[in-house]
């Protein structure tokens, strides 16, 4: 029998051998799933943020879910409902019929010329107030495809339902302000005067200088300039934004005491003391029970978005001056500054009457004796 031959192994070679052995033997993931595994993970991140944006639906007063309706409504062509309050002497005896268009994070009920003129100029004058939830605002519905517009045919339909006559008296104050622009351009013909207190201004107006419209902007304690930024920017993120608690929110959604002036935290201090906090925790909760979207946030959406007119570049709607047109300022308005107002006003000198008040603040109407001097000075012309 022939004898077996032998190898001798070295011992780096039988470690050699034995680490090729591990490494053979271990997981050998299939050609091309760490891209397939890459595209998952971004689905899932595009869907997450898809759904992190997305506003819930509302709750509509009177549906199953929703609050309940209490207040007066119309029902409008379109099938909303519009709510509203009325003021001062009956309507069918009143001689001065005016609507008041309330502001941001606010409603009806909120009436400030209203609630705060003397029983005795309303008796002595004759005059019938309406103050109206804006869409989505408190009881009125929501309205999904908002415009400038077609807020400013809710005001007419809301007249002519009421029977307020081929002509009315319009006040609006901050945001409603704002709206009271859409009035002049597209409803001027149903006004027998108008009164702007403090209207907000669009920063993206084409008609503003750039200049002047980012010196505006910049005067905004940041968490305001960057929320109104991403209205008008990024409209589907301000839901997100202003419910998310990364970065600060818009300053009048979060109650911040930076965006009030001086004379504001002293008017503020007055209400508190008559005991008017507890009213005002409860036109917070009324005035957002159908959901922030579709009150505050398309409210910012549509205020700064794109619009279909400049009311910085708007032509006189009064060729004979018929029609008086105030605009109130109070030049320490943090909320709302100053120097774009005094722009419009110089631009529409011949038919805008621009009265700026020293020391005062947004919050200007709410001073005593404010709101007499207001409706005595819209209707100075008329006596």
């Amino acid at each position: 029998m022939a004898a077996g031959t032998s190898r001798k192994i070295s011992a780096a070679s039988a470690r050699s051998h034995t680490r090729r052995a591990k490494q053979s033997s271990g997981l050998t993931l299939p050609s091309g799933i760490f891209p397939g595994v890459l595209l998952v993970v971004l689905a899932g991140l595009v869907a997450w943020g898809y759904q992190a944006i997305q506003p819930p639906p509302p709750k509509i007063c009177g549906s199953s879910d929703g609050p309940l309706v209490t207040a007066s409504r119309i029902k409008l062509r379109d099938g909303r409902h519009l709510a509203y309050r009325e003021h001062g002497v009956s309507k069918d005896v009143a001689k001065i019929k005016v609507v008041f268009i309330h502001g941001f994070d606010v409603c009806r009920l909120d009436d400030v010329i209203a609630n705060y003129t003397s029983p005795e100029l309303v008796e002595e004058l004759g005059i019938y107030f309406v103050s109206y939830d804006r869409p989505g605002y408190g009881e009125s519905d929501p309205h999904p495809s908002r415009t400038v517009k077609s807020q400013v045919s809710d005001i007419e339909e809301l007249a002519d339902q009421l029977g307020l006559g081929s002509k009315f008296y319009l006040i609006g104050y901050s945001l409603g302000g704002q709206l009271g622009w859409g009035c002049l351009k597209y409803i001027p013909h149903r006004l027998a005067g108008v009164t702007l207190l403090t209207p907000a201004s669009n920063y993206w107006w084409p008609g503003f200088p750039s200049n002047l419209s980012t010196e505006a902007l910049y005067k905004h304690p940041p968490c305001d300039y960057w929320s109104l930024r991403v209205a008008h920017y990024a409209p589907w993120l301000t839901h997100w934004w202003n419910t998310q608690n990364w970065f600060p929110i818009l300053g009048a959604i979060s109650k911040s005491p930076h965006i009030l002036s001086r004379e504001d935290k002293e008017v503020v201090a007055k209400l508190i003391a008559k005991g008017v906090d507890n009213m005002v925790i409860f036109l917070c909760e009324h005035v957002r029970q159908q959901g922030e979207y579709e009150s505050l946030h398309r409210d910012l959406n549509v205020g700064f978005g794109n619009w279909e007119f400049d009311p910085v570049e708007m032509e006189n709607p009064f060729t004979n001056n018929e029609v008086s047109v105030h605009l109130w300022q109070g030049d320490e308005d943090i909320l709302v500054p100053a120097i774009l107002q005094r722009y419009i006003a110089e631009r529409h000198s011949s038919w805008i009457q621009y009265h700026e008040l020293a020391g005062s603040g947004h919050f200007f109407p709410y001073l005593d004796g404010m709101a007499d001097t207001i409706v005595k000075t819209m209707l100075n012309d008329k006596e």
